[in-house]
């Protein structure tokens, strides 16, 4: 008998390449997502599901019941609210918090054989060079996204009424194509040799956690495979254990970009840096950055993770890493910069600066 699966968020980066994935692992997929939105996974049944509407999640709930005969081997919970502005929204709290308790209420109608939920590494406090963070580190996130995500997975604690629960704490997600928002922007701003490629209002010494999508992906079918064998409620780190430093990633991307590996990069005050963000920010004429003033303040911040639960519990450990992945990633700009641009959502004149300018 064919097993069904539900993943929200079916539509979006990771939510797609998951769908398709189950689907050729032979399961009956799901995919729950916002009406309307473009390019939904062509393998999978789309059900069109608003976490902000209560009527809407339960006709979604509905339909999948009457699809898998009320069965559901795994709820996959991608679907979530993200803004890197930087300004509070109440979309944290009405698509993640209060969507997921809307989810969680109309599953139980259901019989669900596990819950997993896309939370993020962000959850825990930093840690320092040569510490690794682990399940067990302490909790504080620092900034809205995060701290949704944390009260998210307190909810799911309280409201899971005995659906096993896997919480996913992600490290940050890329490509062969890049696809990760922070890393696009550091790429874009060395390639066109921008001002702020050469300046860091942080320690350049320290970095954070990514995880390659082919390898998030692996993890969250391990999660599926190893559901009755899993805690009835466990946090998994999901992520490569050693982030390349700041400084290491800055003149990889100029040797790989420019051919010039010994990029210099100077770390200024963060006072400095926040005045020239609100400048850039503010006076007309002036492209609109992507370092806003709030992300200065977390330029310290080291996110090296021990993911020996995850190698223990699922036999998990990722294939892949963001330091090999970078030569393709680059690749893939100076093939088609253009098209790259507009993979990663990017602004701009996508060529080139010459050797010596800045902009």
């Amino acid at each position: 008998m064919q097993e069904h699966v539900i993943v929200t968020g079916s539509s979006g980066l990771i939510g797609h390449a998951l769908c398709e994935t189950l689907a050729r692992d032979g399961f009956s997929v799901l995919g729950f997502d916002r009406p309307g939105m473009p390019h939904p996974p062509a393998s999978t049944e789309n059900i069109p599901c608003d976490l902000t509407s209560d009527a809407s999640v339960a006709e979604a709930v509905s339909r999948a019941r009457r699809l898998s005969a009320g069965m559901i081997a795994s709820v996959i919970h991608l679907a979530a609210y993200y803004d890197f502005s930087g300004e509070p929204s109440p979309l944290y709290e009405d698509v993640t918090v209060r969507g997921t308790d809307r989810l969680l209420r109309a599953l139980r109608d259901l019989r669900v054989g596990q819950f997993a939920f896309s939370s993020t590494m962000l959850v825990h406090a930093p840690c320092e060079p040569g510490q690794r963070i682990d399940e067990d580190w302490p909790l504080e996130p620092k900034w809205d996204y995060p701290a949704s995500k944390l009260r998210t997975e307190e909810l799911i604690r309280r409201e899971r009424a005995g659906i096993p629960a896997v919480l996913l704490r992600i490290a940050g997600v890329y490509t062969d194509r890049g696809e990760s928002i922070p890393l696009a922007h550091q790429i874009q701003r060395i390639y066109e040799r921008r001002l702020t490629a050469s300046v860091f209002p942080g320690d350049t010494a320290r970095g954070q956690s990514f995880v390659h999508l082919s390898d998030l992906i692996d993890a969250v079918r391990a999660v599926i495979a190893n559901r009755r064998a899993l805690p009835d409620e466990v946090p998994l780190l999901i992520g490569e254990e050693d982030p390349l430093s700041y400084d290491t990633l800055q003149r990889t991307l100029a040797g790989l970009i420019h051919g010039e590996p010994e990029w210099t990069t100077t770390q200024i005050p963060k006072a400095v840096a926040k005045a020239g963000a609100w400048v850039q920010d503010r006076i007309p004429g002036i492209e609109e950055p992507f370092i806003k003033p709030w992300m200065i303040d977390l330029a310290d911040e080291h996110y090296a993770l021990d993911t020996s639960r995850a190698r223990d519990l699922l036999s998990w450990m990722p294939r892949r890493s963001l330091e090999d992945t970078l030569p393709e990633i680059v690749a893939a700009l100076q093939a088609d910069p253009e098209r790259w641009y507009a993979d990663n959502r990017l602004e701009g004149s996508p060529s080139p600066a010459p050797r010596g300018a800045r902009s």
